[in-house]
């Protein structure tokens, strides 16, 4: 197969949420596991940040993986969906997985293909942790898909756990309640990994403090760890300014996003408080935190 006869073949023969709705959920993570363990669990090879969340989730991983890139980490970064390519799922370093990676990926799996007959995100996921092992990363930032708790993504046992705001999100599928979504997204709360939820809202904040009780995860609400200011309008060069302060040392830190929406004053709460977590392992300044952000590209 050529490129677009592999892209052809990714989108009629799984099936894919973006499709066909709640058919092609599955509710339960063993599609994931067997696949994880045809490729040899390709995501031991690489630490992790898991991102999950309603809204912001996917500014917030970009974010992160630009301030991990910044620091001279070799940075993976899986998101869903695609806008126009599907390779903008699957980035290194700020680059696409390659067409041939692709189809090459998808030629090796015919088997287990048609043994196993995995979901669209299922085979997304396993490609992406096999490229992330075969470009030997040093980390990636992964997003679910939806919820958490059964996301195909929720194998992996990252160095920290992030989860942004909680709304409205696949409701037919999570729950129709805000706070049986967030039970969903707390899924991906790790034994002893530490977790930061972006904001402390009163539907869903018991929630995760429970999920964190019961697995031993240091838990911490953004919002009451960072204030952030965000210029009413953007410069000419697309750029707002944003001042971020931690609340306790009230010392602020200056930059620009290119990102736009004011909901991007949470998200730079999030990123700002998942980074002062990351202090031992890490050890990432300030100023490669600002300018990770300003270099950001969703």
């Amino acid at each position: 197969m050529n490129y677009s006869q592999t892209l052809e073949f990714l989108f009629n023969k799984f099936p894919a949420y973006h499709l066909i709705g709640k058919a092609a959920y599955k509710s339960d993570l063993k599609t994931t596991l067997v696949l994880d363990e045809y490729f040899n669990h390709p995501h031991l090879r690489f630490r992790t940040i898991h991102v999950a969340g309603t809204n912001g989730k996917g500014s917030v991983s970009h974010m992160i993986a630009s301030v991990l890139q910044e620091a001279g980490l070799k940075t993976g970064l899986y998101t869903s969906p695609h806008l126009k390519d599907f390779r903008e799922r699957i980035k290194v370093d700020g680059r696409m997985i390659p067409k041939r990676e692709v189809t090459e990926f998808v030629t090796k799996s015919m088997d287990i293909i048609d043994s196993l007959k995995p979901s669209f995100f299922e085979i997304t996921v396993a490609m992406a942790f096999d490229y992330f092992r075969n470009k030997n990363i040093d980390i990636a930032v992964v997003e679910t898909g939806m919820g958490g708790r059964l996301d195909s993504t929720n194998i992996i046992e990252p160095v920290i756990s992030v989860i942004t705001n909680i709304g409205h999100d696949h409701m037919d599928i999570l729950g129709n309640t805000i706070a049986r979504v967030a039970f969903e997204k707390a899924g991906i709360i790790k034994k002893g990994i530490p977790v930061v939820i972006g904001e402390l809202q009163p539907d869903t904040t018991e929630i995760f403090i429970k999920k964190a009780g019961e697995t031993g995860s240091k838990i911490s609400f953004a919002d009451k760890e960072f204030i952030c200011t965000l210029e009413d309008s953007e410069s000419v060069s697309g750029m707002r300014q944003y001042v971020v302060k931690d609340v306790i040392n009230d010392d602020p830190v200056s930059g620009s996003i290119p990102l736009a929406g004011d909901y991007q004053q949470k998200n730079l709460q999030t990123v700002f408080s998942v980074f002062s977590k990351l202090i031992e392992p890490l050890n990432i300044s300030n100023k490669v935190i600002t300018d990770g952000i300003r270099n950001v590209v969703s």
